[in-house]
């Protein structure tokens, strides 16, 4: 009476991308600005885990769009969330490093550099640990 039907591969990737888009508008809807960008530092991570796949597979596209992601998350997101007029020198020296970062991941997408890659990867990681540990106090601060 039924037939089992799958649905092709391109159609699952392109449920999965609607399912992860409603994920990350309900994540989104009611955070706070520090969860926020909680949420661009999760997204570098999952970003630059792709691109270190694709680069693996030699999936080139899925490479550029992964890498692509990432750098608009350090420039759109991270970098212009800085308050460089009154976050005085740790907010300068971020900047400093999110652009850095921005031109590493052209390098590594352009030359397909594991290396570099990785490198963004650790340069990003301690940050993403800091904020993660400010989140308690910038939380019972909030209420």
């Amino acid at each position: 009476m039924f037939a089992a039907t799958f649905a092709p591969p391109r159609a699952l990737q392109s449920m999965a991308s609607a399912y992860q888009q409603i994920g990350l508008e309900t994540a989104t809807a009611n955070a706070t600005p520090h969860k926020l960008i909680d949420l661009l530092f999760e997204g570098f991570a999952d970003a630059v885990a792709r691109a270190r796949g694709a680069m693996a597979a030699r999936q080139i596209e899925a490479k550029g769009r992964a890498i692509g992601h990432a750098a608009r998350i350090v420039e759109e997101g991270l970098k212009a969330a800085l308050n460089l007029k009154d976050g005085g020198k740790i907010a300068a020296d971020l900047d400093a490093l999110y652009a850095y970062i921005g031109v590493r991941l052209t390098h590594a997408n352009l030359h397909n550099d594991l290396e570099a890659l990785e490198e963004c990867a650790r340069l990003m990681e301690p940050v993403r640990n800091a904020w993660a540990e400010i989140g308690p106090q910038v939380t019972a601060k909030a209420q």
